[in-house]
């Protein structure tokens, strides 16, 4: 069974590169190397103003310094109102801020109003404590913890996120695709990424939302435009059915399961935890907390409260048999 579970991860994500590394400095995606280019810049600046205090410092200190011939009370020379100096280091410091202020708010505006590509995939991003849940409207599909998204080295895709939360400000930010935006309860904002190259980028909630904000993390699966399409028609149908199962499937829609999760083509459809139509599908448990193995998933449906301390799902105390029949049942939504 484990095996099976890890061939069925493997074809999940087939032969796309991992960047467990999320490198703010090796962009892949426009937004994310627009503001890659202002960072350089600000920190070109404050290092030339650096190294010019440091070495005003250095050379105050060598020249000015006390020497041996100097007479016990012998007092440096006074120097009071300096009218250039302190217009210059009062002018200076002013150009360089607005210079700085207007180079962001040109990049910022450049970035929010930049013009659809020919394809643009528009989705919704809603943040819960502590997981975040996907809706693809146009696609009529709800994932959770896994972004799919069209990669394209021509710029011909793009995806749109409608950012949202549930209850609390959380933050979303992927390194390697663009800035951290917030999802604010009552509000929408708006982001958008163009991935450049075929990969899992990882992510993570970047505002502190409560006990398990460290573990509120996300993956960004940047496909072909032809993988993505196969993974949306994929993602589209009804949960399996596996006769196999039957008894597990009776288990689960006996049990309060139902109340807070969908299972598409079944009685299950409830809204406060993640979609579970396809769960077998996706590589991570928990919004990343651990491998989506057999292992993993038998322990988090017997006590979540032991990977994620303080999450919102109860143990249900659940036999050994129901627990066995459930899991198995939750090993046939591919």
């Amino acid at each position: 069974m484990v095996a099976l579970s890890l061939a069925m991860l493997l074809q999940a994500t087939p032969a796309l590169p991992e960047h467990r590394i999320a490198d703010i400095f090796k962009p892949m995606a426009s937004p994310a190397a627009a503001e890659k280019d202002i960072a350089l810049l600000t920190i070109a600046i404050t290092a030339i103003i650096f190294v010019v205090v440091g070495g005003l410092i250095v050379f105050t200190i060598a020249r000015f310094r006390r020497r041996p011939d100097d007479g016990d009370r012998v007092e440096p020379p006074q120097i009071y109102g300096s009218n250039q100096i302190e217009v210059a280091w009062t002018v200076i410091p002013i150009l360089i801020v607005f210079v700085l202020i207007g180079i962001s708010a040109r990049v910022i505006a450049a970035v929010e109003n930049a013009s659809p590509p020919k394809h643009a995939l528009h989705l919704t991003l809603i943040g819960h404590q502590w997981w975040w849940e996907v809706v693809y409207p146009d696609y009529r599909i709800t994932t959770a913890d896994e972004i799919h998204v069209p990669a394209s080295a021509d710029g011909q895709y793009a995806t749109y996120l409608t950012l949202q939360s549930m209850d609390v400000i959380h933050s979303f930010w992927v390194p390697q695709l663009g800035g951290k935006v917030d999802l604010i309860p009552n509000r929408n904002n708006y982001m958008w990424i163009d991935p450049r190259e075929p990969g899992i980028y990882l992510g993570n909630c970047a505002e502190y939302c409560g006990t398990q904000h460290a573990n509120m993390l996300l993956r960004v699966v940047a496909q072909t435009p032809d993988d993505f399409h196969a993974w949306a028609a994929q993602q589209q149908q009804a949960a399996n059915e596996d006769t196999a199962v039957q008894e597990g499937k009776v288990a689960f829609e006996a049990l309060s399961c139902v109340n807070c999760h969908t299972i598409r083509g079944t009685s299950a459809n409830g809204k406060f935890g993640p979609d579970l139509t396809h769960l077998m599908s996706r590589t991570e448990i928990g919004a990343g907390v651990e491998p989506n193995t057999n292992e993993n998933l038998r322990a988090w449906v017997a006590d979540p409260q032991v990977a994620k301390p303080g999450c919102l799902m109860p143990s249900l105390k659940l036999t050994d048999k129901e627990l066995d029949e459930v899991v198995a049942y939750l090993e046939t939504l591919k």
